[in-house]
């Protein structure tokens, strides 16, 4: 039987049982799976797709408001194995401009700081929550990283990272939830998403407040001790 028709039969039988009371369905995992597989052919949820398939997946997006605005989508750079994973909170103008993550001062600081641990950038993958840049920079709404989060969750199970490190509280915050202040969120690590996760101060805040740079350099070298 082919997809469309086992689908077909899919549903005659769950309207059946709607119109009989039976609101349950017992089934194996694999079987859930099955079913998604039908229903989501083409979504970033099924295990074993790659970053490129996702990217596909999105398309030219207009889930949110925040594709009215932009140039170009930012969705992420760098290697599909990498052991570590950093997610910023949307991109800026010149990320918008090139539809690359971090390219501009605040992505030079991160280039430098990684490289101060022993880390090239082409050797980790950057995204961010949102992949439209928010207007005057401001900070992703709860549902505009709403809209986004399917790829995000996606991105993490395509590269699979040994570690994730959060720039910025907008990220932590839609990584782990809360409202705590990045002074107590930086250099604790914890778990999302089954990753082990780190938050650090974002570099565009490090350019306005340079005395914090010891901290995040701190956070760094702790992420590059877990991935040993």
């Amino acid at each position: 039987m082919d997809a469309d028709s086992r689908l077909r039969s899919l549903t005659d039988n769950l309207a059946c049982r709607r119109r009989l009371g039976l609101t349950r369905v017992a089934g194996s995992r694999q079987e859930m799976d099955e079913l998604l597989s039908l229903v989501l052919p083409a979504g970033p949820f099924a295990s074993g797709r790659s970053l490129a398939q996702i990217r596909a997946w999105m398309g030219e997006c207009t889930r949110c408001p925040l594709h009215q605005g932009r140039k170009k989508i930012v969705f992420g750079a760098g290697p599909e194995d990498a052991r570590l994973m950093f997610i910023g909170e949307g991109p800026g103008a010149q990320e918008d401009q090139q539809g690359e993550p971090f390219v501009g001062p605040a992505g030079k600081l991160l280039e430098r700081m990684l490289a101060a641990v022993g880390l090239a950038r082409a050797e980790v993958y950057i995204t961010n929550i949102v992949k439209c840049r928010p207007p005057n920079n401001r900070d992703p709404r709860a549902e505009e990283a709403a809209a986004c989060r399917p790829f995000l969750e996606a991105q993490v199970r395509a590269v699979a990272p040994r570690a994730i490190c959060t720039l910025g509280r907008p990220a932590a915050h839609a990584l782990l939830g809360g409202d705590a202040s990045m002074g107590r969120l930086r250099g604790r690590w914890s778990q999302a998403l089954g990753v082990p996760l780190l938050p650090t101060y974002h570099p565009a805040y490090l350019l306005r407040t340079p005395q914090a740079k010891a901290q995040a350099y701190a956070d760094l070298k702790a992420l590059v001790r877990a991935l040993r």
